[in-house]
């Protein structure tokens, strides 16, 4: 079906950093990983690097610490971190107003959708635990080919909302959401939930930053939207 233009943007929500409070838990699912093969990476440069799809991650701490690549398993790494996240889920909550911000927009019928680099199964799962209102478009790391930060996620899930990509705001909490937005003219609103500052946010293409969703929620006609 040909992308149809709306009146109002459709959102497009990353979700871990971004609705779920869960990046610490990746980070430390990850340093678990990593130190399960003897590679002891600091906390901080993981942190960094959460938003990215776990292999480009993988591969540029291995570059930064001269460890061949080829001489480590990236893809059970990937596998020993999914463990090690799924015995944190029990922990995670949503962030402030996350659920109040996606009842504003079903209400007014606004379109949403999520698209993350996390797996279909992982997040289906948090989705589900945390009882978020599902939508009919949800895009993970394992519908395309390149996850973030290319735009693939955003695209894909803006072509199944029929809206073209120019026409949809991407909420995320990193450079990488952010990246990926420009890339494809796509207006960025970056949170502060997942640990970046509203400085490294903004210099890579944020057009505002908020808190969390509960500030983006207080502050939504801002992004062309109405008002409570």
């Amino acid at each position: 079906m040909k992308a149809q233009r709306s009146n109002n943007p459709a959102i497009l929500f990353d979700l871990d950093g971004t609705l779920i409070d869960s990046v610490y838990e990746h980070v430390m699912a990850w340093a678990a990983s990593l130190r399960s093969v003897g590679i002891v990476v600091p906390n901080w440069k993981i942190h960094r690097r959460i938003g990215m799809n776990g292999e480009s991650m993988v591969r540029q701490l291995l570059r930064e610490l001269e460890v061949h690549h080829r001489t480590v398993n990236v893809e059970r790494l990937e596998e020993k971190h999914d463990a090690a996240f799924k015995k944190a889920t029990g922990e995670l909550r949503l962030l402030p107003g996350a659920r109040e911000l996606l009842r504003y927009l079903s209400q007014y019928g606004i379109r949403w959708a999520i698209a993350t680099t996390g797996d279909r199964k992982q997040t289906r799962g948090s989705l589900r635990d945390l009882e978020i209102s599902t939508p009919a478009v949800v895009i993970t790391g394992d519908d395309v080919r390149r996850a973030k930060p290319s735009p693939d996620v955003f695209v894909l899930a803006a072509k199944h909302l029929h809206v073209p990509i120019e026409n949809c705001i991407i909420v995320g909490d990193s450079p990488w959401d952010m990246l990926a937005a420009g890339r494809r003219r796509a207006l960025g609103v970056g949170l502060l939930s997942g640990g970046y500052s509203k400085g490294e946010l903004e210099e890579s293409g944020a057009f505002r930053v908020y808190a969390d969703p509960a500030e983006m929620l207080l502050h939504i006609e801002d992004l062309g939207l109405p008002g409570k």
